[in-house]
């Protein structure tokens, strides 16, 4: 029988050494956190007010001290406008919007036809 012996040469050897992450990975929280208000007061849907508010806090509170050295927006900023998204989205039950009288037409439609004398 063979022996035993470890066999491997321990001049090729090499360590494991983890590869430097790349600056181009963008971070997918704070990404959200600046689209989502956005989504949310086009469609004015509460829920992903709530959403960009929670997403914008998240991504807030986990900035990096190289974040906010090279970011354009402060997390902050991103906080403001998720908390815009829903002021605008809550606008209807402070201020409602005006009512139509009954047969007043809107100012979108075409105006009436006038009959022929």
């Amino acid at each position: 029988m063979t022996s035993k012996k470890d066999m491997r040469r321990q001049d090729l050897i090499v360590p494991y050494v983890e590869p430097a992450k790349e600056k181009s990975d963008g971070d997918m929280t704070s990404t959200m956190a600046s689209t989502l208000p956005m989504a949310a007061i086009f469609t004015r849907n509460k829920m992903i007010g709530w959403t960009a508010v929670v997403f914008a806090l998240q991504s807030w509170l986990a900035e990096t001290p190289e974040q906010k050295r090279t970011s354009t927006t402060p997390g902050y900023f991103s906080v403001g406008m998720a908390f815009m998204s829903l002021m605008v989205a809550y606008l209807p039950l402070f201020m409602p919007p005006p009512q139509n009288r009954a047969g007043a037409g809107s100012e979108a439609e075409a105006p009436s036809a006038v009959p022929l004398v």
